[in-house]
C-alpha cells in the first residue's frame, strides 16, 4: 500500500452545527478527543469558531496546550462561501462581507488562543474563490474546505488559482482536499455518499477503512500519493439529544444520520480507526505542516 499522509481536521462549532446553539459538545467531547490523540501520540488541527473560543476560552487553552494547531472556522458558522446545495435559513455572506468577516473571526480566535490562525476551514465545506482569496489576502497558509466528494478533480494538497480556487494556480495558500472515494459509483445527486463523514460512526471504523482501501487503489492508478483529510466534531464525542430540539420561536429536527451514535460509539469508532491508520502506516500532520 502506498505512503499515506493524513490531516485530521476537528471543527469546533455548536451542537449539530448550526442546529442549535448549544457547546455541551464542545465542554465535554473536546476533552475525549484530547485523551484519544494523546494515547496515540497523534498530533492535529482544530477548526473554532471565533464565538466558540470568545465562550469557552478553557477549550480552546486545552487543545493548545496539548500541542495541537489552533485554525479558524468563521465567526458562528456562516454559511460563508458559495452553498451546494440548499439549506433552508443557511444563506451565503454577500463577497464583500467574506473578507473583513473572515478577518474579524480571526482576531476573535487570535485574542483568545494567543496564538494567530493560519489553518481554515469553511462551514459545510462550502468554499468560494472569493473565500480562497481573501484568505490569501489575510495571510493563511492552508484552507481545509475542498469538497472531493463534489468537485471530484483534485486529490492531493495544492495551491488554487485566484481566478478558480478549485484549479491550480499561483496562490501562496495551500488548499487541503478532502477525503471521498472516488473509485466508488455514487447514488447521491450531490456524490455525498463517497464522502467519510459521518460513517465512522453512523456505520463503524472498518466501513470507513474499505472505503480508503478503494480510494488508494484509486490514488494508485492516478499515480498519486494517497492524502486523507478528514473532519470531525466535538459534538459527535458526546451525546446529542434526539427528537425534536426546542429553542426561541421554533424547534427543528435533525436528519438521523447526524446524531446517530454521538457520544461512546462514536468516541470508540474514531479511535479505531486511528489504530487501523497507524496500522496501515499512515503519516499523521497538522494543516500548517502540510505547507
Amino acid at each position: 500500500m502506498s505512503k499515506i499522509k493524513v490531516m485530521l481536521g476537528f471543527d469546533m462549532e455548536t451542537d449539530i452545527g448550526s442546529w442549535t446553539p448549544w457547546y455541551d459538545g464542545l465542554v465535554n467531547g473536546t476533552s475525549v478527543i484530547l485523551d484519544i490523540l494523546k494515547k496515540h501520540e497523534i498530533s492535529a488541527t482544530f477548526y473554532f469558531t471565533g464565538d466558540s473560543c470568545k465562550k469557552h476560552p478553557e477549550v480552546t487553552h486545552s487543545v493548545k496546550d496539548a500541542g495541537h494547531e489552533i485554525g479558524c472556522h468563521t465567526l458562528f458558522h456562516e454559511t460563508i462561501g458559495e452553498a451546494l446545495f440548499e439549506i433552508p435559513g443557511m444563506v451565503p455572506v454577500l463577497s464583500h462581507e467574506v473578507e473583513p468577516r473572515i478577518r474579524l473571526a480571526t482576531e476573535w480566535v487570535e485574542e483568545v488562543a494567543g496564538v494567530r490562525p493560519v489553518s481554515f476551514r469553511c462551514p459545510r465545506l462550502f468554499g468560494s474563490t472569493t473565500v480562497a482569496n481573501a484568505l490569501e489576502n489575510l495571510g493563511y497558509l492552508t484552507d481545509a474546505t475542498y469538497p472531493m466528494y463534489y468537485f471530484r478533480k483534485q486529490l492531493v494538497p495544492y495551491h488554487p488559482s485566484s481566478d478558480d480556487w478549485t484549479e491550480t494556480g499561483d496562490m501562496k495558500l495551500l488548499e487541503l482536499p478532502n477525503f471521498a472515494d472516488l473509485s466508488m459509483d455514487s447514488q447521491d445527486e450531490y456524490g455525498r455518499d463517497m464522502d467519510q463523514w459521518p460513517l465512522f460512526r453512523t456505520e463503524s471504523a472498518d466501513k470507513v477503512m474499505e472505503h480508503i482501501s478503494g480510494y488508494v487503489s484509486y490514488c494508485e492508478k492516478q499515480g498519486v500519493e494517497p492524502f486523507l483529510c478528514f473532519y470531525f466534531h466535538p459534538w459527535e464525542f458526546w451525546p446529542m439529544p434526539e427528537g425534536l430540539l426546542h429553542y426561541g420561536e421554533g424547534a427543528v429536527l435533525p436528519d438521523p444520520f447526524l446524531i446517530k451514535n454521538c457520544g461512546e460509539y462514536g468516541a470508540q469508532q474514531f479511535e479505531i480507526l486511528v489504530e487501523k491508520l497507524k496500522g496501515i502506516g499512515a503519516e499523521f500532520y497538522q494543516a500548517k505542516e502540510l505547507v
